[in-house]
């Protein structure tokens, strides 16, 4: 019997993934099947009709956990005849077989063997689709396989002088096996949504199943791959997804199966994962190494999911005061928006409080908490040239799930890239001017504003720096315009002109805008950031 799965090179490639990804991965050998069932067909002795059947474990076109495949209902295999004509097979299964015999018109008289293709239900002859979205419903099953992608070809045996062949089918694509978990108490209240599989090169296009070389051949245009795990029908057990309750790894709990074209890829996982208590929904990001994912062979792909966690407590400012927003007040602090958690009256009122925004004359600069700060100029930069992307990358804080951020270029590489010194971007502004020195009321409407925001997570993660959506306080309340929506860090430079007052920048973004916000420091409490630790706030 011709294996599914090649053991004895898929053991030796076993012992570099282990290093090439920094996760487990397992193989599971093929095992005997104990399914039976009556194949007989109506059109069995039809004179016209050609029978190539198959019943070996190797032959099916779902797969189990073990590496066993079945044939599933309503799949066809495909036969050139003597004419030179394709044929589909006229009968196909009706459930979940270890065995079928398939049906074939033409005329098959001249050799004594033929080539057999399954190119799966979206394909037709030698030509596979493998889907770049890909839906499973239920964890651990396979019945997707078909509609994904899963495509293979044999030679066609003559049984004896009758009109029968027989055939192993020898499957061309790829599997991953994905199989999540986590022991971060919050994830295990979330559902698995979905997986978004991305790759260096394509993954998913139209192929052709190539005799000659025994592989899928062709070169497609899809790099990304998209597999659901949630059931729309109603009352389904997994409407909501895929649970995330299991601290190893479980096939029965999630096990996500995946289906892409064989070849060297450098691969990004990303898991999709709500909270539906909160709404929230966003990703955990896994970064692979280059690998040779072979056909005919399954990867597991076990990923220890956990997020962020950015600390809250004692981590938001008036600007450039002395003590944090809530001193003395911890336990007061609102750590969700709305609510009874969601407003505490013991917020700075007086200038005599030290938690109380700074009193500064412009020009001016912080002197205590924000003095490390970006000053105006450099904002302007990160807004101008930053490249800013935003991306639903998942984080916690205060004990709640969040999501999202944006990427903005690091402060070398900004400079790098303008033939600059990093103390140049604190000099002046992209247009040369020393915007420190410049009144608010003075400043150019668009200065301090950029609406063109990428979305997704840069290619050259180096390059870039995360700040997430902390959100601000104002008046004592979280903002409900804040954290996981908008993000509120603080900058050195005083804003008014000839006013001695607490009325300074921040640095605001969102999904769609970076720029300039100019606000009373006394009753807001923001984020403090320092370029000079850009990956301080990084969700990895």
């Amino acid at each position: 019997m011709k294996k599914t799965m090649k053991q004895h090179s898929f053991t030796t490639r076993l012992k570099s993934l282990v290093v090439v990804f920094g996760i487990t991965i397992t193989f599971a050998s093929c095992v005997n099947d104990d399914i039976a069932q009556n194949n007989k067909t109506a059109t069995e002795g039809d004179k016209n009709l050609t029978t190539f059947s198959t019943g070996a474990p190797t032959t099916r076109t779902t797969m189990d956990a073990d590496g066993t495949f079945y044939w599933e209902a309503g799949d066809k295999i495909y036969v050139k005849d003597d004419d030179g004509n394709w044929n589909a097979s006229s009968n196909a299964p009706t459930g979940k077989t270890a065995s079928f015999k398939f049906m074939v018109p033409g005329k098959y008289t001249a050799h004594n063997s033929y080539e057999v293709y399954y190119p799966g239900k979206n394909g037709s002859n030698d030509q596979v689709t493998i889907s770049a979205a890909q839906t499973q419903t239920e964890p651990n099953t396979t019945k997707h396989f078909g509609e994904s992608g899963d495509c293979g070809m044999a030679k066609a045996t003559r049984i004896g002088t009758n009109q029968q062949f027989s055939f192993t089918l020898d499957h061309k694509a790829a599997y991953l096996v994905f199989q999540p978990y986590t022991s971060n108490t919050i994830l295990q209240n979330c559902f698995l949504t979905g997986i978004e599989v991305s790759s260096d090169n394509d993954i998913t296009d139209t192929y052709t199943l190539d005799p000659n070389t025994g592989k899928l051949t062709g070169i497609g245009n899809g790099k990304e791959i998209n597999i659901t795990t949630k059931d729309p029908a109603p009352f389904s057990v997994n409407e909501k997804g895929f649970p995330l309750t299991n601290t190893s790894a479980s096939l029965t709990t999630n096990g996500t199966y995946v289906i892409i074209k064989p070849g060297v890829h450098k691969l990004q996982i990303r898991y999709r994962i709500k909270d539906y208590t909160t709404g929230v929904e966003g990703t955990v990001t896994k970064d692979l190494s280059p690998h040779q994912y072979e056909g005919n062979t399954y990867y597991n792909i076990l990923g220890n999911l956990n997020v962020k966690d950015y600390p809250g407590i004692g981590q938001y400012y008036s600007w450039d005061a002395k003590k944090h927003y809530w001193y003395g007040y911890e336990s007061e602090q609102p750590t969700e928006i709305g609510g009874v958690h969601g407003h505490s009256g013991n917020y700075p009122t007086l200038n005599t409080d030290p938690r109380y925004g700074a009193m500064k004359t412009f020009p001016g600069e912080a002197t205590e908490s924000c003095k490390d700060c970006p000053n105006l100029n450099e904002l302007i930069w990160y807004i101008q040239k930053g490249d800013p992307h935003s991306d639903t990358e998942l984080w916690t804080s205060m004990g709640h799930l969040y999501k999202g951020g944006v990427w903005f270029k690091k402060q070398s590489v900004i400079a790098t890239e303008n033939s600059k010194n990093i103390s140049d971007l604190a000099t002046a502004a992209p247009d040369n001017v020393d915007y420190t020195q410049v009144a608010a009321y003075d400043l150019p409407s668009n200065v301090g504003t950029n609406n063109n925001i990428t979305t997704g997570r840069p290619s050259n993660l180096a390059d870039y720096f995360f700040l997430p959506y902390l959100g601000a306080y104002y008046m004592g309340y979280l903002l409900s315009n804040g954290i996981g929506t908008a993000g509120y860090f603080w900058s050195r430079t005083v804003s008014y002109y000839n006013y001695s007052g607490d009325d300074n920048f921040c640095f605001t973004f969102s999904e769609n805008r970076v720029s300039m916000w100019r606000t009373a420091g006394g009753y807001v409490g923001a984020r403090i950031f320092k370029p000079s630790n850009e990956d301080e706030y990084k969700p990895f």
